[in-house]
């Protein structure tokens, strides 16, 4: 039986790496196989990897470069396809499972044959009643992947199966045939919007996307500081939003489009205001370069 192949992209993050091997190892009765890519870290993580008994069944692939999310991703969905793979997980390195959650994923799949890609409830931690995502949409107003119940109790209110239209690249199980015909995630964002960018292509595709709150697993995101953002998730935000914005005008009408635009800007502006004012100056600059480099771009 061909198994499922799990890719965790690892960058510098050799302990919660094999935090999250370990947690995926107490899966029962699933057939998996994991591809670890290590995104040219620089603190010996292959070497740690190639000595440590809990990767001696993993594939470990060593880029030579950084690729960032979406490439670091594609080394190993291309190995996986190129080795047969029916399904591909892709999933967060900084993440913890429950041992039945790849069971609920695939056997999702078994409801609607359109059915090409099945997201899961993911909670933080360690905070693990605490909801970090309870299924998601587009919203293209403000051309953005939103998370429906973030920072909410997790009281049962997301336990509904349901058809969404974003599932983030945190937890993603895929078919097979869904990159045969859609293709891989898209190189061009390096960091961010790429998983925004892929669930537009599976449903522009006629393909469903599929939340089950069955599945369940715990993402370290920092809840407890607030999630206060660096530099360099400001600045790949900026860019790559205006990079989604560009490419997919289409998907609104010219108007809608024109205040989606002021609406944005005028944001940025009140947020680099604010901080200037709080004295946050590498945000700031993380900030301008966000929008200058995106507004460079061509799509």
């Amino acid at each position: 039986m061909i198994p499922i192949y799990i890719i965790l992209v690892n960058y510098n993050g050799y302990n919660d790496t094999i935090e999250c091997i370990n947690s995926i190892k107490k899966i029962k009765n699933i057939n998996y196989k994991i591809i670890v890519v290590d995104n040219a870290s620089t603190d010996n993580s292959v070497h740690l990897f190639r000595k440590n008994e809990v990767c001696k069944d993993c594939i470990i692939i060593e880029s030579k470069s950084n690729l960032g999310f979406a490439g670091g991703n594609n080394l190993g969905i291309q190995l996986a396809l190129d080795n047969g793979a029916r399904y591909i997980l892709l999933i967060n390195n900084d993440t913890l499972v429950n041992p039945n959650f790849l069971y609920y994923m695939v056997t999702t799949f078994e409801r609607d044959e359109k059915i090409g890609v099945v997201g899961c409830k993911i909670n933080y931690y360690p905070e693990t009643n605490k909801i970090w995502f309870g299924g998601g949409y587009i919203n293209w107003f403000k051309f953005l992947g939103e998370h429906i119940g973030m920072r909410e109790e997790d009281n049962g209110n997301y336990d509904k199966q349901r058809e969404i239209d974003f599932m983030t690249g945190c937890c993603m199980l895929i078919k097979r045939e869904v990159f045969e015909n859609v293709g891989l995630l898209s190189h061009e964002y390096f960091m961010y919007f790429e998983d925004v960018d892929f669930c537009v292509k599976v449903r522009n595709s006629g393909y469903k996307i599929w939340y089950n709150p069955k599945a369940v697993i715990y993402h370290k995101v920092g809840y407890s500081s607030g999630g206060e953002q660096s530099p360099f998730s400001i600045k790949w935000t900026t860019k790559n939003r205006i990079k989604f914005m560009k490419k997919y005008k289409g998907n609104v009408s010219k108007s809608s489009y024109f205040f989606s635009n002021l609406f944005f800007y005028s944001t940025r502006i009140i947020k680099l205001l604010e901080y200037i004012f709080s004295g946050n100056v590498n945000k700031a600059k993380a900030l301008t370069n966000g929008i200058r480099e995106g507004l460079k771009e061509n799509v």
